[in-house]
C-alpha cells in the first residue's frame, strides 16, 4: 500500500526527530560524552587486545594491560611535561602582572583610537570570556563531567572490549539476515575507519609537536615545549584549533619580550607549519577513508563545538566519518553519503548546456 502523506507533514516529522535527538544530545552530554570517547578508544586498542589474547594471555588480563599500557603513555606525557607545567605556574603572577600591564595600554589605545571606551571593551571581554567558558562547560560541566574523564573512560574502555562479542552478535540479530552483509560490511569500514584516524592524528600531532617546540626553542619563547605541545594537541581540532594554537605563542612572546619582532616570526614559523601539516602530513598520514569535504567538515565542528563543547569539536570529524559510511551502503541513503563525500561531480542532471554551445544530442554538458 503506497504511503500518500503529504511531504510537508514528513518533512514535518523529520525534523522534529531531529530537534528531540539534538535536545537528548545536550542533556546527556555528561553521560554520552565519556562513552563517545571511550568507544573511540576502545576501537583504536582492540587490536592490542587481540595480539595479547593470541599470545595465550587471558581475556580479561590482555584487557586491563591494554588499558594501563595506554595509561602508562599517558603518565610519560604528562612527566615530560610536568616540569615545564611547574615552571609555568611559577611564573603564573608574574606573567599575568605584565599581561594586565599590556592589556591596559591596549585599551587606551583602542579608546583613543576607535572611540571605544574602557568599560564598552571590559564588557565585551567578559562576553567573550563568558562565551569560553560556557565552551569549557559543555566539555566538562560538572562533577559527574570530572568523574567521568578520571574513573569512567578506562571502566568503559574495559566493558566494551570485554562484551565485543556481544555488542556485535546484537548488531547482526537486531537486522535481517539478508542484511548481514551490509552490517558486516558498515562495522569492518567503520573500524578500519576510525583506527586508521586515530592513528594518524597521533602521529600528526606528534610531528607538529615537534616541529611547534623546534621553532618556539630556537625562537627563544619561553616554555616552547609546552606550548609547542598543547598547540599539536589543540590542532587536533580541525581548521578552528590550529588558529588558537597561534594566539598562545603569541601571547606568550607578547608578554615576556619587547618588541613585535619576535611575534611575527612566530606567525610566520607556525604559518609554514600549517602549510606542511594541510598539504603533506594530513593528506599522507591521516587516513584518507575520512572523506569528508571541507564544508562538511566546518559545519560539523561547530556544531560539534556548540553541543559538547571542546569534545564535541573532536568526536564531530569520525561522527560524521561513521555516518558517511553508513549512507554509501544503504541504497535510499547513498544521496547523502555523496553530498557528504569530497568527490566532486563533473557534471548533474538537469544541468544546462550554454547558448552559443555546440549541438550534443540532448547530452549534459558541464558549462564551466
Amino acid at each position: 500500500m503506497e504511503n500518500t502523506e503529504p511531504y510537508y507533514k514528513k518533512i514535518t516529522l523529520v525534523i522534529l526527530g531531529f530537534i528531540l535527538v539534538i535536545y537528548a544530545l545536550a542533556i546527556l552530554s555528561d553521560i554520552l560524552v565519556p562513552i563517545a570517547f571511550s568507544v573511540l578508544l576502545a576501537i583504536l586498542l582492540n587490536p592490542l587486545t587481540t595480539r595479547l589474547q593470541q599470545y595465550k594471555i587471558p581475556k580479561v588480563l590482555a584487557i586491563i594491560l591494554t588499558i594501563f599500557i595506554a595509561l602508562a603513555l599517558l603518565g610519560i606525557l604528562l612527566y615530560f611535561l610536568s616540569s615545564q607545567i611547574i615552571q609555568f605556574g611559577e611564573m603564573a603572577p608574574a606573567l599575568r602582572e605584565k599581561f594586565t600591564q599590556i592589556l591596559t595600554s591596549l585599551q587606551n589605545w583602542a579608546a583613543s583610537t576607535f572611540g571605544f571606551t574602557v568599560q564598552k571593551q571590559a564588557q565585551l571581554l567578559s562576553e567573550a570570556a563568558n562565551s569560553s567558558k560556557a565552551l569549557v562547560g559543555r566539555t566538562v560541566s560538572s562533577a559527574l563531567g570530572i568523574f567521568s574523564l578520571l574513573f569512567l573512560i578506562p571502566v568503559y574502555i574495559f566493558l566494551l572490549l570485554f562484551y565485543k562479542p556481544l555488542i556485535l552478535n546484537f548488531l547482526f540479530e537486531v537486522f535481517s539476515k539478508e542484511n548481514n552483509r551490509y552490517v558486516a560490511d558498515i562495522l569492518h569500514e567503520t573500524k578500519s575507519a576510525i583506527q586508521s584516524y586515530i592513528v594518524g592524528l597521533l602521529i600528526e600531532a606528534s610531528i607538529i609537536a615537534v616541529l611547534n617546540a623546534t621553532a618556539l626553542t630556537i625562537l627563544g619563547v619561553r616554555y616552547g615545549i609546552l606550548l609547542g605541545v598543547i598547540g599539536a594537541i589543540l590542532n587536533l581540532i580541525p581548521y578552528i584549533g590550529g588558529i588558537i594554537a597561534i594566539v598562545l605563542p603569541v601571547l606568550m612572546a607578547t608578554v615576556t619580550q619587547d618588541g613585535y619582532t619576535t611575534q611575527l616570526a612566530i606567525i610566520g614559523a607556525y604559518a609554514v607549519i600549517q602549510f606542511i601539516d594541510n598539504n603533506i602530513l594530513v593528506p599522507r598520514i591521516v587516513s584518507s577513508k575520512v572523506q569528508l569535504n571541507a564544508l562538511v567538515s566546518i559545519l560539523a565542528v561547530l556544531l560539534g563545538g556548540a553541543l559538547w563543547g571542546f569534545a564535541g569539536m573532536f568526536l564531530s570529524i569520525p561522527f560524521m566519518a561513521v555516518i558517511k559510511i553508513i549512507c554509501d551502503r544503504i541504497e535510499d541513503l547513498k544521496p547523502w553519503g555523496k553530498l557528504l563525500g569530497d568527490q566532486v561531480p563533473a557534471s548533474y542532471p538537469g544541468q544546462i548546456a550554454p547558448r552559443d554551445a555546440p549541438e550534443t544530442d540532448g547530452k549534459i554538458v558541464n558549462p564551466i
